[in-house]
C-alpha cells in the first residue's frame, strides 16, 4: 500500500497507458480518475477507472494538451496527485510545475530535471559535461533552413532533424541532400508544434544502420540512481518503434557497463527523482568492444536522449526483473526509498507494438471501428490494450491499439512464444501491422544467434529498407484472420441489461437498466457500421487526389491551374500525429482544389483533380 499523501491520482492521459496507470493505482489500492475527451467518453480508461471526468472538448490541443483543463479537473475531484502517463504532457516542464503549484504530486520528475533534460538539446550539455560520447549536433535549436545548410556544410549529409521536446519519432525527418531542408525544417517543426505543442528543432548527424539501445532506470531522492536492465528498440518505422526486447542482445558486458555509468552520471548530474530511459545509438565499429566468444561484434556507443517519463515499452524490463515501473512511480513520489541500486533480469522478454495503421500503404495510419479483435494467451504472454472489440479508433491521436508482451527462460522461448501469440490475434475494422510482425519473428536477420552462426542484422532502418523482402503482402486479403478490411459479424446476442451513461457537472456515471426498459426508451444507440477505409491517396485513372482517412489538412502545397509532375507533393494530412503527404497520381494540371489548411476531412474525400495533357 502507497503510503499518503497519495490515494487520489488524476490519470492525465488516455488509451493503453491510462488503463496501464488504473490497473496499478488498482493494485496499490489507490483511487484511479480518468479524464476524457468527447472522441473517448466510452473508451477503456474510462470505463475501467474510478472515477472519470469529461474535459469538455474533442481533439488533443483542447483535451489532453489543455493545462488548465487538466487542473481543473484535478480541483473538482479532489485529486492529490497527477500521472502523467507517455507522451501529450508527459515531458512538460510546465505542466509539472502548475500540477506542483496547484498543491498537487507530480509523479515524475522535477519541472527542473524535465528541463535539463527533456529539452533534447540541453540534454547533451549535460551528458557532454559527464564525458558521455555523442555524434555531432547543434548546441542550439535550429531557426531557419539556413543553419541546417551551415551545418551540413561541416558534416555533410545525411542529417536529421529531431524536435527538441517530446519523443516517440514525432518531429523528425531526416535530410540526404540540400533541396530537402527547408521542407524537412518546416515538417518537423509543424509535426512537433502539434504533437507536443512546442516547435523548437535541432540538427544531428544521422547514422544509417545503428541499433537502438537503452537502460531504464529508477531514481528515488535519496542518491539512489537504480538500473533496471536495457533494451533494444531497434525495430522501428519513421523512427518510431514497434519492437523491444529485454535485456538488449548482443552486447558485451563492457558496453553494458558505460551505458549504466553514463546513465547514472546523467541522472545525478540534474538531481533526477522518478523514472527515466537514457536512451543510446549502437553501431559496428572495428574500434568498438566486441566479445568474440559470445558472437558479438565490436559496436560503439553515443548517447541519444532521456526520456522523463515512463516508456511505452517499459512492460519488458517488467516481464525480465518483476520490478513494477509504475508503482515504483508511486514509492518514489510518496518518498519511499528504492532499497536497490540494481536489478539483474532473468530470461527474456519481447514486446510487440499493434497500431491502427497499414504497411502496405506506407504505414498510413487506419482510423476505424475494430469490428472483430482476438487478443492471445497462454504461458508467457502479457496483453496491454486500450481497445476492445467494438471501439471505434479515432484519427485525432496516436495509432497504438496496444502491445504484446511475451516472456521465455531465454531469447529462444521468448520468440517461439512470439510466433505462437502473433498467429492468435485477429484485427478487423482497422488495418495493422500483425502481418509484419509474423514475418519478422521468422525471419533470420531477427531470430540469429551470434553463437550458433549467422549475425544479428537488426537496425533502426530495417523495415523499411528490407520490407520487400521480409515480408511480401503484409496486409492479408478482406476477411482473412488477421486481415485489415471491414468485416460483417453476426449481431450479438440481446443483453439482458444495458447500461447507460450519464453526466452529472461534468463526472460520468454508469446506470444499469433491464434490457426491455432501454429497448422502450430507445436509450441505447446502435452499433456503428464499419466503413471501408478507401485507397491511398493517390488515384486511379481519374486523376483524383483523395484522402485515406480521417485527418487535418496541416499543408497546401499547390493552387488551382499549377502544373504538377506525378509524384508531387499536393496535400499534407495529419492524422493520428503523423503528417502523410498525398501526391500526384500522374503529372498535369490541378483542377477542383478543395483543401485548405486547418480543415478537418473526412475519409474518400476528393481534395484535387489532376488533369492529364499539361505536365511540364
Amino acid at each position: 500500500m502507497v503510503p499518503m499523501p497519495l490515494r487520489r491520482i488524476l490519470i492525465a492521459n488516455r488509451g493503453e497507458v491510462a488503463v496501464r496507470i488504473v490497473r496499478a493505482c488498482a493494485d496499490a489500492g489507490l483511487i484511479s480518475i480518468a479524464v476524457y475527451s468527447e472522441e473517448d467518453r466510452d473508451a477503456v480508461h474510462v470505463r475501467l477507472a474510478d472515477e472519470a471526468f469529461s474535459l469538455g472538448a474533442a481533439g488533443a490541443a483542447t483535451t489532453y494538451l489543455s493545462i488548465e483543463r487538466l487542473l481543473a479537473v484535478a480541483a473538482q475531484a479532489k485529486a492529490d496527485a497527477v500521472h502523467p502517463g507517455y507522451g501529450f504532457l508527459a515531458e512538460s516542464a510546465d505542466f509539472a510545475s502548475r500540477v506542483a503549484d496547484a498543491g498537487l504530486t507530480w509523479i515524475g520528475p522535477s519541472p527542473s530535471a524535465i528541463a535539463a533534460l527533456g529539452d533534447k538539446v540541453a540534454a547533451r550539455a549535460v551528458a557532454r559535461a559527464v564525458g558521455a560520447s555523442l555524434l555531432p549536433a547543434t548546441d542550439e535549436p535550429v531557426a531557419t533552413p539556413d543553419a541546417v545548410r551551415a551545418f551540413a556544410a561541416i558534416h555533410g549529409f545525411p542529417l536529421v532533424v529531431k524536435a527538441a521536446h517530446g519523443g516517440g519519432g514525432r518531429g523528425m525527418r531526416v535530410i540526404r541532400s540540400a533541396t530537402e531542408i527547408s521542407d524537412a525544417v518546416e515538417a518537423a517543426t509543424r509535426e512537433a508544434t502539434a504533437a507536443f505543442g512546442r516547435g523548437e528543432c535541432f540538427v544531428e548527424r544521422y547514422l544509417d544502420t545503428p541499433r537502438h539501445v537503452e537502460t531504464q532506470c529508477v531514481a528515488d531522492s535519496y542518491g539512489t540512481v537504480a538500473i533496471v536492465g536495457t533494451r533494444d528498440c531497434s525495430v522501428q518505422r519513421r523512427h518510431q518503434k514497434l519492437v523491444e526486447e529485454a535485456p538488449a542482445p548482443f552486447l558485451s558486458d563492457p558496453l553494458r557497463e558505460e551505458m549504466a555509468r553514463t546513465s547514472r552520471a546523467i541522472l545525478r548530474r540534474v538531481g533526477y527523482v522518478g523514472a527515466a530511459t537514457v536512451e543510446f545509438l549502437v553501431w559496428a565499429d572495428d574500434a568498438g568492444v566486441s566479445d568474440v566468444s559470445a558472437g558479438i561484434p565490436p559496436y560503439s556507443v553515443a548517447f541519444l536522449e532521456v526520456n522523463t517519463r515512463l516508456q511505452v515499452e517499459h512492460p519488458v524490463s517488467e516481464e525480465v526483473t518483476g520490478v513494477d515501473l509504475v508503482r515504483e512511480q508511486f514509492r518514489i513520489a510518496a518518498g519511499e526509498p528504492l532499497g536497490y541500486d540494481a536489478v539483474e533480469p532473468v530470461g527474456h522478454a519481447i514486446e510487440f507494438r499493434i497500431n491502427g495503421e497499414d504497411p502496405a500503404r506506407g504505414f498510413a495510419p487506419s482510423p476505424g471501428v475494430l469490428t472483430r479483435l482476438r487478443l492471445p494467451g497462454g504461458p508467457g504472454v502479457r496483453v496491454d490494450f486500450g481497445f476492445e472489440e467494438g471501439d471505434s479508433v479515432s484519427g485525432s491521436f496516436d495509432s497504438l491499439l496496444g502491445k504484446v508482451i511475451v516472456r521465455g527462460r531465454d531469447r529462444v522461448e521468448a520468440l517461439a512464444r512470439a510466433r505462437r501469440a502473433l498467429r492468435e490475434v485477429e484485427v478487423r475494422g482497422v488495418a495493422t501491422g500483425i502481418g509484419l510482425l509474423r514475418a519478422l519473428v521468422s525471419n533470420p536477420a531477427f531470430t540469429a544467434d551470434g553463437r550458433a552462426g549467422g549475425a544479428f542484422g537488426i537496425h533502426t532502418r530495417f523495415v523499411e529498407t528490407e520490407l520487400a523482402a521480409i515480408a511480401p503482402g503484409v496486409v492479408p486479403a478482406d476477411g482473412e484472420a488477421g486481415g485489415h478490411g471491414p468485416a460483417t459479424s453476426s449481431p450479438d446476442e440481446a443483453p439482458a441489461t444495458g447500461r447507460v451513461v450519464v453526466e452529472v457537472a461534468g463526472k460520468r456515471f454508469e446506470v444499469v437498466l433491464p434490457a426491455g426498459l432501454m429497448r422502450a426508451a430507445t436509450i441505447a444507440p446502435p452499433r456503428r457500421t464499419p466503413r471501408r477505409v478507401p485507397p491511398p491517396g493517390v488515384a486511379g485513372a481519374d486523376g483524383a487526389v483523395v484522402a485515406p482517412m480521417q485527418g487535418v489538412i496541416v499543408r497546401v502545397a499547390v493552387g488551382e491551374g499549377d502544373v504538377v509532375e506525378a509524384g508531387q507533393v499536393l496535400v499534407v494530412l495529419e492524422a493520428m500525429k503523423m503528417e502523410q503527404p498525398l501526391t500526384a497520381p500522374r503529372g498535369g494540371t490541378v483542377r477542383a482544389l478543395n483543401a485548405d489548411v486547418g480543415a478537418r476531412v473526412a475519409a474518400g474525400t476528393v481534395l484535387a483533380m489532376v488533369d492529364e495533357g499539361t505536365a511540364a
